[in-house]
């Protein structure tokens, strides 16, 4: 579910060449906040998928919307208590 999530927002990203040492920029319009740079394009996807990776963490620990892209969507974190410490 989550990669296809990620696989999906890189099919939604915009690349531009900017002028800086990692001169590959992208970014999810859908996803604010979500950008990234790299040495070579596919540097820049693979950061990027490791962003949106790292964003999705944050949200859904803070319980925070995601929203769809492409349909897919990413649905909250159920936490299963263990008993583990009990």
């Amino acid at each position: 579910m989550i990669l296809e999530y990620i696989n999906a927002a890189l099919e939604h990203a915009r690349y531009e060449i900017i002028e800086d040492d990692e001169p590959y920029y992208g970014e999810i319009p859908e996803l604010s906040g979500v950008f990234a740079t790299g040495r070579t394009l596919e540097e820049c996807r693979r950061n990027l998928a490791g962003v949106i990776d790292e964003w999705l963490i944050i949200r859904l620990r803070r319980g925070l919307p995601i929203p769809p892209i492409a349909g897919r969507t990413v649905g909250e974190i159920v936490r299963v208590d263990t008993g583990a410490g009990a």
